[in-house]
C-alpha cells in the first residue's frame, strides 16, 4: 500500500477515534458522574483525556510503514 494512502486513511482513521472517544467519555460521565465529588471529575476526565493515545499511538505506528533499513 503506498504511504500516502497508508497516512490519508490514518488520518481519517484519528479523527473518527477522536470523535467517538469523546462523545463516549463524555457520555459516560454525564451517566455516571453527576453527583460525584469533583476531584473524581478531574481524575475521571484526566484519565480519559489521556486514555485516547494509546489507540492513536498504533494507527500512527501502521501509518509510518514497517521499518526500513
Amino acid at each position: 500500500m503506498p504511504i500516502r494512502l497508508r497516512k490519508f486513511i490514518g488520518t481519517v482513521l484519528i479523527i473518527i477515534l477522536v470523535l467517538v472517544y469523546a462523545l463516549l467519555a463524555t457520555t459516560v460521565a454525564t451517566a455516571t458522574l453527576a453527583t460525584s465529588p469533583w476531584w473524581i471529575h478531574v481524575l475521571y476526565f484526566t484519565l480519559t483525556g489521556v486514555l485516547w493515545i494509546l489507540p492513536a499511538m498504533l494507527i500512527i505506528r501502521w501509518m509510518a510503514g514497517p521499518i526500513q533499513k
